[in-house]
């Protein structure tokens, strides 16, 4: 069943007449065994391919896509997890450059007070290329703390804080013969021209929950050697001496927003979670136009922000790669939910029209341009009551919507045309 391009190449979900308009039955393809296994494997009419079976969905990791994306032939249908060069947004050192540019070209388009929308990262610099730069920041700004951290690793490994330059010192001679090895494992980047079309246009998806992280021990800046204060990662805090696993150290996003309206009031929190899509809109424009594109390929990002005593948010980063595996009950009933409504959205079955605004706990924010609430065409003239169709920590009554939007598809499915 099998087409070839040349020799090297693998052909994919190829499949004809009935079966292809169809799609009873989905044949999928994983290596990650946690949540994400047990919701392929109960989906309706999927069935679970091995080795070197033909499959029409692959949940394949980073170093997959890397070695085999451009030897594979995909079929119209086909679908995969990654876009091809997703470290634009996901490794930290290209998040930063990227955006820094993109605040740059709309300072230029469309003046200072758009480009100030960009003002959620904190100030970083890139060691050791950007060292001279960075010791001139510094010095600025004597006895604040920085954070160091290593931009393609993960679960707080390599992190550390430090103020005085002294420790940096200590750091570039323990790096300075591993500078060679470090500039290696860069994925190459190619050669593009930012004013040039790609990631076009772009439609991106909010789900409703999520997680508020927190450290097991109360954070203080008077030890910044004790990762158990400033790390939040799950990986991390599980090996305090004191860590409660049936608690953990998550709350439910509905809860986390429901205790900051009862300290700082709704209309701040309204403030603060519009802040937030608002992170989440810029950071995607700032690698439209140099994510490849292809029609193959989806993401489901993770996004970690930090939240400071204002309420202002900050991005940490976007993780290419979110944690599947559920460390709590709760946990995996998020992330079951989650992923079942991630399929959905990808509707391998081919069932939406597309022209939903949700499915299950997923809300449509971006379709090449911001999304009303309200029903009907968006009138985007004045943008006087336009509210952007998000509800991040709100109630997420996905069984329900779901139920309906299924049962309103067979109807029009069923009516005559």
């Amino acid at each position: 069943m099998s087409r070839q391009k040349n020799q090297s190449s693998k052909g994919h979900g190829v499949l004809k007449g009935k079966e292809r308009e169809q799609r009873t039955s989905i044949r999928f393809k994983t290596t990650l065994m946690n949540t994400l296994m047990d919701v392929l494997r109960h989906r309706p009419g999927w069935v679970e391919v091995k080795d070197e079976g033909e499959w029409d969905f692959y949940w394949c990791d980073v170093s997959w896509l890397r070695e085999n994306f451009d030897h594979t032939y995909m079929d119209e249908h086909v679908r995969i997890s990654h876009f091809r060069n997703h470290y634009e947004l996901t490794r930290k050192n290209y998040m930063v450059k990227n955006l820094k540019r993109f605040r740059k070209q709309l300072e230029r388009e469309s003046g200072k007070m758009e480009a100030a929308k960009c003002d959620f990262f904190p100030k970083t610099f890139e060691m050791p290329c950007e060292y001279h730069l960075f010791v001139e920041e510094f010095r600025k700004n004597p006895g604040i703390t920085w954070i160091m951290k290593p931009v393609a690793r993960s679960q707080g490994k390599g992190i550390f804080l430090f103020r005085r330059l002294k420790d940096i010192m200590d750091w570039r001679k323990g790096t300075a013969g591993k500078k060679l090895t470090s500039m290696e494992t860069q994925p190459a980047r190619a050669n593009m021209n930012p004013s040039s079309s790609h990631y076009i246009p772009l439609r991106a998806w909010l789900y409703r929950d999520g997680f508020a992280r927190f450290s097991n021990t109360r954070f203080t800046l008077n030890s910044i050697d004790d990762h158990y204060v400033h790390l939040t990662n799950v990986a991390v805090q599980k090996t305090s001496p004191d860590y409660h696993p049936k608690k953990g150290c998550k709350w439910m996003l509905q809860r986390f927003r429901q205790y900051l309206a009862s300290k700082h009031g709704p209309k701040a929190v309204e403030t603060l979670f519009s802040d937030m899509d608002n992170i989440f809109i810029k950071s995607l424009q700032s690698v439209q136009k140099v994510i490849i594109s292809d029609k193959h390929c989806f993401e489901l990002y993770g996004y970690d922000i930090l939240i400071d005593q204002d309420l202002k948010p900050w991005l940490l980063e976007v993780n290419a790669s979110p944690s599947l595996t559920a460390s709590s009950q709760e946990d995996y009933e998020l992330k079951t939910c989650l992923l079942e409504d991630t399929l959905h959205v990808v509707d391998m079955e081919a069932r939406l029209t597309g022209k939903e605004k949700r499915v299950g706990g997923f809300d449509l924010m971006w379709n090449d341009g911001p999304v009303s609430r309200e029903e009907g065409p968006s009138d985007l003239s004045g943008m006087g009551n336009f509210v952007t169709n998000t509800h991040l920590g709100c109630i997420n009554d996905r069984k329900e919507q779901l139920r309906q939007l299924f049962r309103s598809l067979q109807v029009q499915k069923k009516a005559p045309s």
